[in-house]
């Protein structure tokens, strides 16, 4: 028996790796992004190049996976951040690739730039920036309701495209440190809920007496806009 499995499947593996570094924050996704250089026509992947990985809150700040990827990159070459593209390879025959457990943001509540932005402006001033963005998620609705990363990297000319295959894995490692995170992993894949019905009697009671406290607040200094 043979099965389809996607070639990027190891690369989104190594940004669920990565993800799994970021601290768990009830007001983020854990999310791991790279970005490689990788030649024309090369089906298996065999003069891949990777060039800089990042991850949630990696660095300072309320930092996202692409964001903190670019960023190490323009560290190395003593660049500022804006400045991304001015160093970005463009080798004739090569192409500038971006993995990201989840689809880029399009919008952010913290007035920071999305990461979709960021990426798209890697090509500005005609350059050849990121040529295309591969994700093992879409951007589930918790913070800013329906995702606009794909519209905005299409809008850019960017092509993206969804590796399908990790996602209850990819979702369990962003939604760590939520509340309800496991009922936010089954939201995101369509699932539904747990039937009442369906609860033990032992199950019950020990949710009845379990300690309620409705003025829980989050720890000081964990509070911070998506």
């Amino acid at each position: 028996m043979t099965t389809n499995v996607s070639p990027h499947i190891p690369y989104i593996k190594k940004c669920l790796s990565l993800a799994e570094q970021s601290p768990p924050r009830p007001t983020n996704f854990r999310v791991g992004a790279l970005l490689l250089s990788r030649q024309d026509n090369d089906p298996i992947f065999a003069d891949d190049r990777i060039l800089s990985t990042g991850y949630t809150m990696e660095l300072a700040g309320n930092t996202h996976a692409e964001q903190c990827c670019f960023s190490n990159y323009a560290a190395v070459h003593k660049v500022a951040d804006d400045q991304i593209s001015t160093i970005l390879p463009a080798e004739a025959g090569r192409k500038l690739i971006m993995y990201v457990t989840m689809e880029p943001c399009g919008k952010r509540l913290s007035g920071n730039a999305p990461c979709a932005q960021r990426i798209a402006r890697t090509t500005e001033g005609g350059r050849e920036g990121v040529h295309k963005v591969y994700f093992g998620v879409k951007e589930p609705k918790t913070f800013v309701g329906e995702s606009e990363g794909c519209r905005m990297m299409t809008e850019a000319g960017i092509e993206w495209e969804h590796v399908s295959g990790l996602e209850r894995e990819i979702l369990s490692v962003a939604f760590a440190g939520h509340e309800n995170g496991e009922e936010e992993v089954r939201a995101a894949l369509g699932e539904k809920g747990t039937n009442v019905d369906d609860i033990s009697p032992e199950e019950r009671r020990r949710q009845e007496e379990a300690p309620r406290n409705p003025k829980k607040r989050m720890m000081e200094g964990e509070i911070s806009l998506y």
